[in-house]
């Protein structure tokens, strides 16, 4: 389970994390698109006080591009240097970027998360409809073949039979098609029962909300919890 933080200022973004590690997740996302004060001279100070305030927790940094959810614009030469300070700064364990970002992005992220011994999500995100689930099939595995070590996809559905489809193509991609963990999700109120069940189908993460959501139909963490307790979801 991974909380994301999101907040546009720095004193906001401990007091978040101070918050999101009391919660005890699996994992504390930080989406540094939404951070006001983002730039090259001050990343290593927020990277350094985040990782005071979390401890140990593993750290996942999104520095999400606007075409797929991202807060802001951003110019893309800009965004990579930030991506590649944060992978070389040592305080974070995963990065998610995303994988429409082109081959040459992809692989100066990989190359870059490969020295410094951060993982890699691999990311895709339709936030118009639910395509077929051979397409979400294809874009987890092509995520593998980019060498991501984790690979993640996110749809938008209008009704249930999207949420089914989201749910096939995780478990085909699980037992046919891709071998590194997986994080799926329908997003929006009418997803919100992909985020309950997706592990039942293959999904390895779920987003929940600790203080501040990031995407449509994330769920408060202590109601995914109950919710996994009832159902028998090995948390």
């Amino acid at each position: 389970m991974c909380l994301p933080l999101a907040a546009p200022d720095l004193p906001g973004l401990l007091r978040q994390a101070r918050t999101a590690a009391a919660l005890a997740p699996d994992l504390v996302e930080w989406r540094a698109d939404v951070f006001e004060e983002l730039d090259l001279p001050a990343l290593p100070r927020a990277l350094a006080e985040l990782r005071s305030a979390i401890g140990d927790l593993p750290l996942v940094f999104t520095c999400r591009r606007a075409e797929e959810g991202g807060f802001r614009a951003m110019d893309g030469r800009l965004r990579l240097e930030i991506i590649l300070v944060a992978i070389a700064s040592g305080r974070i364990d995963l990065l998610d970027t995303e994988l429409a970002g082109g081959a040459d992005f992809v692989a100066a992220v990989r190359n870059a998360c490969r020295r410094a011994g951060v993982r890699l999500i691999l990311s895709w995100h339709d936030f118009q409809h639910t395509p077929a689930a051979a397409v979400i099939v294809d874009r987890l595995a092509r995520a593998e073949a980019l060498g991501a070590d984790i690979a993640k996809a996110a749809v938008m559905p209008v009704d249930g039979d999207d949420v089914f489809t989201l749910l096939q193509a995780t478990r085909q991609a699980r037992r046919e098609a891709v071998k590194i963990p997986l994080i799926t999700m329908a997003m929006g109120p009418k997803g919100l029962v992909s985020r309950i069940v997706g592990a039942a189908y293959g999904a390895d993460v779920t987003f929940a909300v600790g203080v501040q959501a990031t995407a449509p139909g994330q769920i408060p963490i202590e109601k995914l919890r109950e919710a996994w307790r009832v159902l028998g979801v090995d948390s």
